[in-house]
């Protein structure tokens, strides 16, 4: 089992929410069900997946949310350069 506090990537991903939440405060109001709700959804998925696979039992596992979560980060990534 990880301390996923203590995992730098976990940290970064909670600035990357920060961040994300800024940028989408200042989208127009007819995205707020669109575009700026996907974005929301997509980066809170990118730390909370490295904090529930940090709670299994094996490195599988915990590999296994890590891989969700770089999908997590592409599917940020494309919806960004959209």
């Amino acid at each position: 089992m990880h301390n996923y506090k203590e995992l730098e990537i976990w940290k970064e991903g909670l600035e990357l929410a920060k961040l994300v939440y800024e940028i989408t405060q200042d989208f127009p109001k007819e995205e707020i069900y669109g575009l700026t709700s996907q974005l929301r959804r997509c980066v809170i998925y990118i730390s909370s997946n490295i904090a529930e696979g940090s709670g299994r039992d094996s490195t599988k596992d915990f590999n296994h949310f890590i891989a969700i979560t770089t999908g997590s980060s592409f599917e940020l990534e494309t919806q960004l350069i959209l």
